[in-house]
């Protein structure tokens, strides 16, 4: 049985397929994720050729027959009303939160046809009720997480190649006492206000970086040095949960 200290939320946004393969089938089984599909991420997970443990949602975005199928192999399908005050991906998230879990990994919560699900999934990082979970976002070579609390500092170390990228972004009016170490731009206790593109687009210099702060929530996006701006027209099927 997959255990809940590692929950992987599968949205209906931008998937790759072999990552979500590689995530939910770990080589020792008792590391396996348990694998929760919000809504129409479940036919994200069809596709990859992965079943989800778990289906949260409205299922505006899920296929009727395709519900009946998911049953039919005894997965477990919760409805809720389309009138809600959460989103899906928000329901799947706060689940694995009250499953104990210590580690949520999210693929799915970007897209490009619904641009307010993607905004609304990288703001969900903020919510204080996922203070001392490891929260990652992944989508198209990047991994974005968060660190810091309100009123604590935070600390974290990001290991990749040198010329990967390392953004950082506060979640909320500032983050105060901002250190890194290993980039390419160093910043010293500095501050980082809500709406300036001061730490976008940083460097890493070697294997290894750091970021601290005296308080205050930062988003940190880690994006692979290798990846680039795609020149093809996006999938136009894609969108967030």
């Amino acid at each position: 049985m997959a255990s809940h200290s590692h929950v992987l939320i599968v949205g209906d946004g931008d998937v790759d397929g072999g990552e979500l393969v590689t995530l939910a089938r770990q080589s020792a089984a008792a590391e396996r994720p348990l694998v929760v599909a919000a809504d129409g991420g479940a036919a994200r997970c069809r596709s990859a050729g992965v079943q989800p443990d778990i289906v949260i949602g409205d299922f505006d975005s899920l296929a009727p027959d395709e519900r009946v199928r998911l049953e039919g192999l005894g997965v477990d399908v919760r409805a809720v009303d389309r009138d809600k005050d959460e989103s899906d991906m928000e329901l799947c998230v706060m689940w694995a939160q009250r499953a104990g879990a210590t580690r949520v990994t999210i693929l799915g919560a970007l897209g490009v046809v619904r641009p307010e699900h993607s905004i609304a999934n990288l703001l969900l990082l903020a919510d204080p009720r996922l203070d001392g979970m490891e929260v990652a976002i992944l989508g198209r070579g990047s991994r974005i997480t968060r660190i810091g609390r309100a009123g604590e500092p935070g600390q974290m170390t990001i290991e990749g190649e040198p010329g990967d990228f390392v953004s950082l972004f506060p979640l909320g009016a500032a983050a105060i006492g901002v250190t890194t170490t290993g980039l390419r731009f160093p910043l010293q206790g500095e501050g980082l206000p809500l709406g300036p593109s001061r730490g976008l687009s940083n460097e890493l210099l070697g294997a290894r970086a750091g970021v601290s702060t005296q308080r205050g929530c930062l988003l940190v996006v880690h994006t692979a040095g290798h990846v680039q701006q795609r020149s093809e027209p996006a999938d136009p099927t894609m969108g967030g949960t």
